[in-house]
């Protein structure tokens, strides 16, 4: 029988497997938003169920602008998770944010291009708070466990997300430093704000792999270099998960209600069929007419 879902990770560049789970399921799921990005796996890690999902898809097939992120935050949610721990490469657009630290952001600029964002429309109306774009409690738990893992790392930076898949220019790059930014990466969002409307408890560990390209003494960014950096993060990265995952927060933020208010649209103008797709988020609040 499939573990009890719990937590799901969301593994990014360079990161395509999960370590240490037992009980191992591969999960395909099959959502009315196309297929996730890859096959689910499904297993116990310290007793804890756990979903992980590479970004990319194994040996990194998808680029940033086609990931089908409402098909993962649909599927997580659908096999039960309840948090999301999101692992991504970025940009330092600071000094102190060093390449081989990690970053726990708490804050994003967005600034992609025509992915979809949101669950809904198509006959139902829903606004969601985002004023704080992560869970507030499951961040201190993540940089507690980098910590005790060994890594170097920050709490707290506001983190742009570009479309890509090319690299900031210089002039961008010190536009976002002018506006008090602190990271670049380009797959936060729209995932961020789709567990949100999920209902679920998001956050990030930024692994921090260059300088971007405003740092005048330091090297352009290259795909090599993001690589070489992020293979020395994600082995902590791993041990911060496990670490993590045995000591996930109470669910007492505002994440686990966070469509209480936000839904619009009457129930009984909503299309059922609209109703049975989306029944992992809306469930709880719009049930599905019997009548066919």
């Amino acid at each position: 029988m499939m573990p009890e879902v719990s937590a799901a990770v969301i593994g990014g560049s360079g990161f395509y497997a999960m370590d240490g789970l037992t009980g191992i399921e591969s999960v395909a799921v099959t959502t009315p938003f196309g297929d996730p990005s890859d096959v689910i796996t499904v297993g116990i890690l310290d007793g804890v169920g756990v979903a992980f999902l590479p970004r990319h898809g194994a040996g990194h097939r998808l680029l940033p602008s086609e990931l089908p992120v409402r098909a993962n935050i649909w599927a997580l949610k659908a096999l039960g998770a309840r948090y999301v721990i999101s692992i991504s490469a970025v940009g330092s657009l600071r000094e102190e944010l060093a390449p081989l630290h990690l970053v726990i952001p708490d804050q994003l600029i967005d600034r992609t291009k025509g992915r979809p964002s949101t669950f809904f429309g198509n006959g139902l109306v829903a606004h969601a708070g985002f004023a704080d774009p992560f869970c507030p409690s499951l961040p201190n738990t993540l940089y507690q466990a980098a910590s005790d893992a060994g890594a170097t790392v920050h709490r707290g930076g506001a983190y742009v997300v570009m479309e890509g898949p090319q690299f900031s220019t210089r002039a961008e790059s010190n536009l976002y430093r002018s506006w008090g930014a602190d990271l670049i990466g380009m797959t936060a969002l729209p995932e961020a704000k789709l567990a949100r409307e999920a209902e679920m408890c998001y956050a990030a560990v930024a692994c921090v792999t260059d300088y971007d390209c405003w740092h005048a003494s330091e090297e352009d960014v290259t795909t090599e270099m993001i690589l070489a950096n992020l293979l020395h993060n994600v082995e902590t990265a791993k041990q911060l998960i496990r670490l993590a995952v045995g000591r996930l927060p109470a669910r007492d933020c505002a994440c686990p209600d966070a469509l209480r208010s936000a839904l619009v649209t009457a129930p009984d103008l909503v299309p059922d069929q609209l109703k049975r797709d989306l029944a992992p988020i809306i469930g709880r609040y719009m049930a599905v007419s019997n009548d066919e």
